[in-house]
């Protein structure tokens, strides 16, 4: 059987993994597998679960927020900010939803704090016109 180099690449670290007979990922279009002598392709995956398997082994799950993938020379390369790799589907699918809770209160907590900036920044400008109302 015919198979190709799976690298795995985020902010910390890369992780290669040989002898990969397919991989399913899923991009804007939709889901969509690849195989080793697939035509060179770069996409861009959606937040979420992929698979690949290596040879007989069971399938792997990769949890990413998003991903650019890049597949030439029977090389497919995913490059994302952090991923997640586990043969168990369900843990998997947990720590993906336990990812995706938090990165959404980081989200909360950020627009929180941009919204009392702009307010600060607001009563100040509003302070400094009044102000120089005061002084003309």
């Amino acid at each position: 059987m015919r198979t190709f180099t799976l690298i795995l690449q985020d902010a910390t670290h890369t992780q290669r993994f040989e002898r990969v007979t397919s991989f399913v990922g899923e991009d804007a279009t939709g889901s969509f597998g690849i195989l080793a002598g697939h035509a060179r392709m770069m996409t861009s995956l959606v937040f979420g679960l992929a698979r690949f398997r290596a040879e007989e082994n069971a399938w792997q799950y990769l949890a990413f927020p998003g991903a650019v993938l890049y597949f030439n020379d029977n090389e497919l390369s995913l490059s994302t900010r952090r991923y997640l790799v586990d043969d168990d589907y369900e843990r998997i699918s947990i720590a993906l939803h336990e990812q995706l809770l938090a990165e959404e209160n980081e989200l909360r907590e950020l627009k929180k704090s941009l919204h009392h900036m702009e307010e600060e920044v607001l009563r100040r400008l509003w302070e400094i016109g009044h102000e120089s109302g005061l002084a003309g």
